[in-house]
């Protein structure tokens, strides 16, 4: 199991909160602009449980005390976690958290609310957190995480100080993989279905890594040969959406590599890399889906760009 010393990107953001925290500088509401694959989880647990502990050590929670104890066995009573349920963060979540924080702390310490994803909230659920994140009370602290900061509300954003994290370039993640699994090879190119090298861990740990490999291989055999090769021959809908999560990859990178000496085929490529995605955005509206013979009409439409 990877732990938060072993992410060296989030390194700066503990020491930047520590320094917050012993100065008592700390912004009331932070905001952390990261996938939980990079370990958005791990740090936000990891202040949490600092900016709770009694006798923090050197920037760290002592991990001894009371508070401490409360926080690793999930039942602190000042702290409270929100996450979706179900698609959206509800505006009966975001009520009972404020009515929650506006009481006195039961530990004598600070009352501390992490929200993830909370691109999800409803406008209803916005619009109740906006009073608290405006006036938040005294020794009151807010985290807030999104993987897509681009959907969150502006009043939401404006109100919260961001986290800083610069996360790592691609040869430093590759770097990193290879020293903590087992695969060898890069394995950066799966990052947009998994969503971060964390997951790319687990992927590879479960075996789902290697299901996309295959899928990759299959799809590359297939655009060669211009037909589906047999593996594909038996899809169901199930599968069907990481396949075609895999097919954008390939056709991307085939762009990327200038496979293509023609510029139009090149942005006629790109083109069909939209309608592919374009079809998996609308698969989730489907009822049934022939997985099959939508790979095979794929295939048809790349053979006839590139006229083989």
């Amino acid at each position: 199991m990877v732990k938060l010393n072993q992410l060296s990107w989030l390194k700066s953001a503990c020491n930047i909160f520590a320094k917050q925290l012993a100065e008592d500088t700390m912004p009331h509401a932070q905001l952390l602009g990261i996938e939980q694959g990079y370990g958005a989880e791990l740090l936000l647990e990891h202040l949490s449980s600092l900016a709770l502990c009694n006798k923090p050590i050197n920037g760290e929670a002592c991990n001894f005390c009371h508070s401490c104890q409360l926080t690793a066995a999930g039942t602190h009573p000042d702290l409270h976690i929100i996450k979706p349920d179900g698609q959206q963060i509800k505006v009966d979540q975001i009520r009972h958290l404020c009515r929650a924080l506006a009481n006195t702390s039961q530990q004598g310490g600070k009352r501390i609310a992490v929200i993830y994803e909370c691109e999800k909230m409803n406008v209803a659920a916005a619009n109740a957190l906006l009073k608290t994140l405006e006036e938040p009370g005294r020794d009151t602290l807010l985290f807030l995480q999104t993987s897509s900061p681009s959907l969150l509300m502006a009043t939401i954003s404006s109100r919260c100080q961001e986290i800083a994290v610069h996360l790592p370039s691609k040869d430093e993640l590759n770097v990193w993989l290879q020293q903590n699994s087992q695969v060898s090879g890069d394995m950066t190119w799966a990052m947009p279905i998994v969503g971060g090298p964390l997951n790319l861990i687990e992927s590879a740990t479960s075996g789902y890594y290697q299901t996309l490999l295959s899928y990759r291989k299959d799809w590359s055999q297939s655009l060669m040969e211009g037909h589906l090769c047999t593996s594909f021959l038996d899809i169901d809908e199930k599968e069907i959406v990481d396949i075609l999560d895999v097919l954008y990859l390939v056709l991307r990178q085939f762009v990327l590599q200038n496979k293509y000496a023609d510029p139009l085929l090149q942005a006629n490529i790109i083109k069909l890399a939209s309608e592919v995605m374009t079809i998996r955005q609308r698969l989730s509206l489907m009822s049934n889906v022939n997985a099959t013979g939508l790979c095979q009409q794929i295939i048809l439409k790349y053979r006839h760009l590139t006229n083989h």
